[in-house]
């Protein structure tokens, strides 16, 4: 019986998100200080009194969401997990946890992250789509015979794949797949395509900051979006954070190879229950539960 621990990625926000932390762990209070000082504003009041708007602002929701989940993590009493992994922006939350990263290097990592996939959302008008219902082959054939860049982006779990790239791109992949028999073609409310060839630029911008990072030997391996393997060489782990940007997110594949290497218990670590919910429909058997 093993346990992994999971971080959510953008999304999960809500308002008042880790107030109960701030105000029952005097090491909680300190991470959340030293956070309105690295990041140059004062994401704590945002976190606890803002507005769904202000929440939604990209160089606010990726470093609340990271706050949250990394120091939730710090004040979990047994916190040892055998694995890790996260979605997308939860990655970088999972390498904090496993002592990869510093806390501080974490965070300024998502703020560059942040800024860095605004700028190319601004240059290159983008968009994400969810398709419900149909095989991943399908929906990676659908996408590959049209026009444009459209893509796989995040294998969410079986019968949910979200497609991304450019905005008359992905229109004519929703049309061709509700052809086919999708349940949905949905649309998403996001700032551009996400992990898709569209995020070069952020990736070029976030490789330098990358690199630049001392990432240390993690105290247990972590389970990468790109690789869906578990990792535990830091270099590795650098070249695979790099790639993350413009390389889908394989999150079913991920689940199941943890299964496969014997997590039986998996904890959602930060805010939302959305990992929860794709960790049942990927393995019915898994016990899940929020930290």
């Amino acid at each position: 019986m093993k346990t992994a621990y999971v971080f959510p990625g953008q999304g999960a926000q809500f308002s008042g998100m880790g107030k109960d932390l701030y105000d029952s762990h005097q090491s909680a209070k300190e991470k959340f200080e030293a956070a309105d000082e690295i990041l140059g504003f004062d994401i704590t009041k945002i976190m606890f009194e803002g507005s769904d708007e202000e929440l939604r602002q990209t160089k606010v929701t990726q470093p609340a969401i990271f706050l949250h989940s990394t120091i939730l993590a710090s004040t979990i009493g047994d916190f040892n997990p055998d694995m890790v992994a996260g979605h997308s922006l939860g990655e970088l939350s999972a390498l904090v946890a496993n002592h990869c990263l510093s806390f501080e290097d974490g965070l300024r990592l998502v703020s560059k992250r942040a800024m860095a996939m605004q700028k190319a959302c601004e240059m290159n008008p983008s968009t994400m789509a969810a398709i419900l219902g149909l095989e991943d082959a399908a929906v990676e054939k659908s996408c590959a015979s049209i026009d444009g860049i459209v893509v796989a982006a995040n294998y969410n779990c079986p019968g949910q794949l979200v497609i991304s790239g450019s905005i008359g791109a992905v229109n004519a992949a929703c049309e061709l797949l509700k052809e086919q028999g999708a349940k949905r073609a949905l649309l998403l409310p996001v700032g551009g395509a996400f992990h898709s060839p569209l995020m070069e630029p952020a990736r070029e911008e976030l490789q330098a900051a990358i690199e630049s990072t001392e990432f240390k030997q993690p105290t247990c391996p972590v389970y990468q979006n790109v690789t869906a393997s578990a990792v535990s060489d830091p270099s590795e782990i650098k070249e695979n954070l790099i790639a993350q940007l413009t390389a889908p997110v394989r999150w079913t594949q991920s689940v199941q190879q943890m299964v496969a290497d014997g997590a039986t218990h998996f904890v959602e670590v930060g805010p939302g229950k959305v990992l929860s919910g794709l960790v049942k429909k990927i393995h019915r058997e898994a016990e899940v539960a929020q930290a």
